[in-house]
């Protein structure tokens, strides 16, 4: 994990942050900087959900779910993304205490035997700041702070990681029928919006990171031409977070099964994004992701 962890390497980053050359890139998660500047790193995706598309009910048990996240660490993750309720398509929302029960407890445990990152996926404030509070370093928001109306409070009051991710309707018809005049430009001008409120309100521009959404109110054209332009969609100099782990696009352009089975068009997809210069990915299976990812470096490296 490459992290810059002292308060004086911190201060000198971002005050350094405007003369560093365009290829630099990190991102301010609490005290410690993440450099996303030549090495793509991953987040593992843990849900504690009995409902998800992927993985729903595998890891509801606190010691599989443990076991799990220690996994994907040993594998390589930089982040364990830990998720108290779905939000695939068609999904129904549960109670903050519902979700906290689901979370909280692994977060605990999770925080006691290791110090890397730890992110809480959740658009309700009430979660994310029991989360902070047992230690959680990055507030992933499907809804990018918008669905509770004190997530930005929240958030800004902490010195977190953010995660702003664009979606279109809620997950449970978002996929009915989703409409864009333009998606690329839509998405920026979105981006662009939540940069601007968020550093109004106090928020380091540092801190933030962007996630298109795929899958989130979208067609299948409408993914992949997000997927073609992601190189130009994320406010310049912030990291942008992709997700396309396993999800049913995937099935809409080949004949895949199982989930598993998924993988591999995961793979691609994550090296071509290497390739444009996408540096952070989430996904399920850390190994193999990272096994692309340096594939794709080590190809880079030479030109």
């Amino acid at each position: 994990m490459e992290v810059l962890g002292s308060r004086c390497q911190l201060f000198f980053l971002i005050k350094s942050f405007d003369y560093y050359q365009i290829s630099q890139m990190f991102w301010q998660i609490r005290q410690r900087l993440l450099d996303l500047s030549q090495r793509a790193q991953v987040m593992g995706i843990l849900n504690t959900t009995p409902d998800s598309f992927s993985d729903g009910g595998k890891y509801l048990n606190l010691e599989n779910a443990l076991l799990h996240a220690r996994e994907m660490i040993d594998q390589g993750a930089v982040i364990v993304d830990v998720g108290g309720e779905s939000t695939r398509p068609g999904s129904l929302p549960i109670s903050a205490e519902e979700e906290i029960r689901r979370t909280i407890p692994l977060i605990k445990s999770l925080r006691n035997i290791w110090d890397g990152f730890i992110s809480i996926d959740t658009s309700k404030a009430i979660v994310a700041r029991k989360a902070l509070e047992e230690g959680v370093d990055i507030v992933n928001d499907v809804s990018g702070l918008t669905a509770d109306p004190e997530m930005l409070s929240v958030c800004r009051d902490s010195d977190c990681g953010i995660v702003i991710m664009h979606k279109q309707g809620n997950p449970i018809s978002m996929q009915q029928n989703p409409f864009y005049e333009e998606v690329v430009s839509e998405v920026q001008s979105y981006f662009l919006e939540r940069l601007d409120t968020l550093v109004g309100s106090g928020i380091a521009e540092l801190r933030i990171c962007f996630d298109p959404g795929i899958g989130f109110g979208k067609t299948l054209e409408n993914n992949l031409a997000l997927l073609s332009s992601a190189n130009r969609l994320a406010p310049k100099n912030r990291p942008f977070l992709l997700g396309v782990s396993r999800k049913s696009l995937i099935t809409q352009v080949t004949p895949v099964s199982s989930m598993q089975e998924r993988d591999a068009a995961t793979h691609a997809f994550t090296s071509m994004a290497r390739t444009h210069g996408i540096m952070l990915h989430r996904v399920h299976d850390v190994a193999g992701n990272l096994t692309a990812l340096r594939m794709v470096e080590a190809l880079l490296s030479f030109k």
